[in-house]
């Protein structure tokens, strides 16, 4: 007998809990199982292959909105290569419908529904040993010959059941680890599967510190919480917040999701001592329009929110990625306008723009059509339209999502941004424009360089941010205080080896050589540039500041947060 756990992840970097954690469960039953990762980015043939030449006699896939897909189409094609094989299937994408996706996909043996631990481990003494019928074990759909049996459900397990899944430290040495510490939601958000469980069952502190002190020790470089609401229970989050700052080994990130607004003041005083770097937070706000906001059943207190994020910002600490959800009941295009404007407004280290997902079994579900949401009926169940938002402004604000990604969240071009914020009354409407220049362009589906990507935006600027400007010296001010604002974000990330084709030549004056020459004896990794304008103080209030400046970039010293070098004025 053996039995392969098959995760088809969104990207290498990433591991799959689940199938890690169903195998220790069934610890005893090791022997016969096994996990295969793969990616999306894997072609469905080589996948196949892999299965095949297992020779296993039931294969178990972990599924998601991002892999059903490929799944359906690699368990067709492993029928006609395995006619024998049985194939189960389990994860949120396959729990809340088991019966329609049996009837529907023919080929399956069965599905686990919901939590799977204890429903794997007795699955296992059914194909092992012979024990118990499948009848008699909770938490199943499988398929009786032309009869489709669905088991009850199963309770929750208690948290201290679950045994730790990473055993093997060195074969996640290059991914992220995933790590939960808590299941279940205390709110009640209808677009999110973690809402149907009431309740929030916690893992020991004892198991907690032991298990991050592993993690730690090896120094694994990112562990991710899965928890969906960490700070839900203050007093647990405190306790590892604590641990992980008394065992800090300078290289391990914690990534937490948690709720911003009912952080306290004590929270944030501690949060304020942690080294930079060692945590990120990722916030989901989704929308500040208060009819959408009660429309969602969200509880959200968006000025205590405010206060604290930016709290958490003035430390400079702690990497911060805020989340807006577009397509949501009863916002509109000028309604999200807002949202992305209130969110903007906290300079989030990252600003995340998604889309409604219609996930199975999630409130919003059923409730899709009283606000005329209309959507993909392939996954990921994407929002097309609703009463209040058309399928063109879907598509434009597609658009702005792909230049937020490129121009914000790659935090490459900071200050150039910064300036041209100025020139625009909404921060949304300067991404708008950039996406309707790309468009125009015939820019949109072209493979851009970084370099590329500052080229574009200076000649967004002069063919569109200009166009009302009149000509003469000022324009040209302009133009060339521009110019080296792209220069310094150029030089912000890295020295550069040839000067762009809009950067002027430095003058190579004596002076400057024997400024380098002064510095690098301290510092290896350096750049000096000499600027005609002041950059930064330009780039900060919008307005052409005329002022010689140079500046020293140490590359040696970067901001553990966004990595850019650490910048001296060399002028008086």
């Amino acid at each position: 007998m053996k039995v392969l756990l098959v995760a088809v992840n969104a990207k290498y970097i990433h591991s799959n809990l689940a199938v890690y954690s169903l195998q220790a469960y069934a610890g005893k039953y090791a022997e016969y199982c096994k996990i295969l990762e793969y990616t999306i980015n894997h072609s469905e043939e080589d996948i196949l292959k892999g299965i095949y030449k297992e020779k296993a006699d039931i294969v178990a896939f972990s599924c998601y909105i991002w892999n059903i897909s490929m799944i359906s189409h690699i368990i067709r094609e492993l029928k006609k290569v395995q006619p024998k094989v049985q194939i189960w299937l389990g994860g949120p994408e396959v729990s809340y419908d088991a019966e329609a996706c049996l009837r529907k996909e023919t080929l399956l043996s069965g599905i686990m529904v919901g939590e799977g631990e204890q429903t794997f481990l007795e699955l296992m003494e059914y194909f092992v040993e012979g024990k118990r019928g499948l009848g008699s074990i909770a938490g199943l759909a499988f398929r009786n010959g032309k009869e489709i049996i669905v088991t009850g459900n199963r309770p929750p397990l208690s948290m201290d059941e679950i045994p730790f899944p990473y055993m093997d430290m060195e074969r996640f040495r290059n991914k992220i680890i995933y790590y939960e510490t808590s299941r279940g939601c205390p709110f009640s958000c209808s677009y999110c599967l973690s809402s149907i469980e009431k309740g929030v069952r916690l893992r020991s502190m004892g198991l907690v510190k032991k298990e991050l002190k592993s993690f730690l020790d090896y120094g694994i470089p990112q562990v991710k919480f899965v928890d969906r609401t960490f700070n839900c229970n203050k007093q647990h989050a405190m306790d590892i917040w604590r641990f992980i700052k008394e065992h800090d080994n300078g290289i391990t990130n914690f990534h937490f999701e948690l709720s911003a607004d009912i952080l306290d003041e004590e929270e944030l005083s501690f949060l304020a001592t942690l080294r930079p770097g060692q945590v990120q937070f990722e916030i989901g706000v989704q929308s500040t329009h208060p009819k959408t906001v009660e429309a969602i059943h969200r509880k959200m207190d968006f000025d205590k929110l405010s206060y604290n994020v930016k709290r958490i910002r003035e430390r400079n600490n702690i990497h911060q990625h805020l989340d807006l959800i577009a397509g949501l009941p009863l916002e509109d295009y000028a309604d999200f306008e807002n949202s992305f404007r209130d969110v903007y407004g906290l300079k989030p280290d990252q600003l995340q723009l998604g889309f409604l997902k219609i996930l199975k079994g999630s409130r919003m579900e059923n409730e899709s059509t009283l606000y005329g949401i209309q959507y993909r009926d392939t996954p990921p169940y994407e929002v097309l339209f609703t009463n209040h938002l058309t399928y063109d402004e879907v598509l434009r604000l597609k658009g702005i999502c792909e230049m937020v990604e490129v121009y914000y969240n790659s935090g490459q071009f900071k200050y150039s941004i910064l300036y041209l914020e100025h020139s625009y009354t909404s921060p949304m409407k300067l991404y708008e424009e950039l996406y309707e220049y790309y468009e125009e362009q015939d820019l949109l589906l072209m493979s851009h360089s970084r370099m590329r990507r500052f080229e574009i935006l200076l000649a967004f600027y002069q063919e569109v941010v200009l166009k009302n400007k009149e000509e003469g010296d000022e324009k040209e001010d302009f133009i060339a205080l521009f110019k080296e604002i792209l220069v310094l974000d150029i030089l912000l990330r890295e020295d550069l080896k040839s000067r762009p084709s809009f950067a002027e030549k430095q003058s190579g004056s004596v002076n400057l050589r024997e400024i380098y020459d002064q510095y690098r004896k301290k510092h290896k990794l350096i750049h000096i540039e000499e600027f005609e304008y002041d950059v930064i103080a330009s780039a900060t209030s919008g307005r052409v500041i005329k002022r010689n400046r140079m500046l020293l970039f140490d590359y040696s010293e970067r901001d553990p947060l966004n990595k850019a070098a650490k910048i001296t004025f060399l002028d008086k």
